[in-house]
């Protein structure tokens, strides 16, 4: 594993940590992580949302963007689908999790 995709692992683990809280930020961090899951089924995420943070955790999303981009996988295929589909039953509601596009 690169030191940047280790990175990113770290800030995702971090990020689904806030996920999982009853916060605004929280809020705004699942956006971005559901977005990534599948923007069409979950909506986009408002990249506003980066000055709606605490400054490390906009980092640390700014950090997973580019996970994202280099790994080109989706959250569950990088070993996260059970955070992601906790996630999405918290503030998605309580039906099975979309499939990822």
């Amino acid at each position: 594993m690169e030191f940047q995709d280790q990175a990113g692992f770290e800030a995702l683990a971090r990020l689904l940590d806030i996920a999982r809280r009853d916060t605004g930020q929280s809020r705004r961090v699942a956006d971005f992580l559901l977005a990534w899951h599948n923007a069409e089924e979950n909506g986009g995420w408002d990249p506003t949302g980066l000055w709606n943070v605490d400054t490390n955790i906009a980092e640390d999303m700014l950090t997973v963007m580019r996970l994202v981009q280099s790994s080109r996988r989706y959250p569950g295929d990088l070993g996260f689908e059970r955070e992601i589909s906790s996630i999405w039953r918290a503030w998605r509601g309580g039906k099975p999790a979309p499939e990822p596009h």
